[in-house]
């Protein structure tokens, strides 16, 4: 090895002694797939569904999380999900979890509820995608006692998706820390849904903003049940979404560890309050995320 390789080798070794020992690693390649869900950027896909992927793709992105299922046709965004999967191979994209509206199901017949659950399985196996999530319950259905039958039905949902080969987990807002005299919906989820068939996927935007916990305690409370996460920053002044780095959260100090999280999968996300609108929303986000965040996963 001649003197000048030698000295770049031993300023590289050097600056990495000089490193936090942490379970994140700052020098190594991405873990994962930088994921987008695909609710952020509804209009455009609703308008367009192939030329809104081939910018997300042209932006960085790899990996998505949809919404929208039509699960009495079968189909994504107007495509049968067998071609919509075929639009995916052909950007060489992956769809690796979906929201799908099991909320008007929370007091049907369990009957009709397992007949919905197939025709998800159907959908999900067809994009080649590893979870299925319920992403939302209306706000009628946000008492204990309908959180204790939410529960109920998680463990049943859990055991068919888990049978089929699939994951399943659920995604938390901010009504679920709601103190409802001394009790809230997240800890009877947590408490009364087996973690080997209802998994967690993390909003950590709704976490900073209406729990008294952090990503990173909760996690510690449930390891390796965070599968998933989604990645949005808050508006300095309304407390709305904004755009990764436009906000007021330092994922840089509150991301957890994703080997504790058990994580598999991430997915930014931006509901609305857009800039200037849903496209350059996503860019910004991309791009930031890419600078400053991407090396902890």
């Amino acid at each position: 090895m001649d003197r000048r390789k030698f000295m770049e080798k031993s300023s590289v070794l050097g600056l990495a002694a000089m490193l936090p020992l942490s379970s994140f690693s700052l020098m190594d390649s991405p873990k994962y797939k930088m994921g987008y869900q695909l609710f952020s950027i509804r209009d455009e896909m609703a308008k367009n569904p192939r030329k809104t992927l081939e910018y997300l793709k042209e932006v960085g992105y790899e990996d998505f999380e949809i919404y929208g299922f039509d699960n009495e046709n079968g189909s994504y965004y107007g495509y049968p999900s067998s071609e919509f999967k075929l639009l995916l191979d052909e950007l060489d994209l992956t769809v690796s979890s979906g929201h799908y509206n099991f909320s008007p199901y929370l007091e049907k017949p369990d009957e009709e509820l397992s007949r919905f659950v197939d025709q998800c399985i159907v959908g999900a196996k067809a994009l080649k995608s590893s979870y299925i999530t319920w992403p939302w319950i209306s706000p009628e259905q946000r008492t204990l006692d309908k959180y204790r039958l939410l529960s109920n039905k998680l463990n049943i949902i859990g055991e068919q998706i888990t049978n089929a080969g699939l994951g399943f987990s659920y995604h938390n807002h901010g009504y679920e820390f709601e103190d409802q005299n001394g009790e809230n919906g997240f800890n009877i989820i947590i408490n009364e849904t087996d973690p080997s068939l209802v998994k967690l996927q993390i909003d950590m935007y709704w976490v900073i903003r209406a729990s008294n916990y952090s990503p990173k305690e909760l996690i510690k409370e449930q390891p390796n049940r965070y599968t998933t996460w989604h990645i949005k920053d808050m508006d300095k002044l309304s407390g709305d979404y904004t755009e990764l780095g436009n906000g007021s959260i330092n994922y840089h100090e509150i991301l957890p560890d994703p080997k504790e999280s058990g994580l598999e999968f991430y997915y930014i996300e931006q509901g609305g309050n857009f800039t200037k609108n849903s496209m350059i929303s996503a860019a910004a986000s991309a791009e930031y995320f890419k600078r400053e965040l991407q090396k902890y996963l």
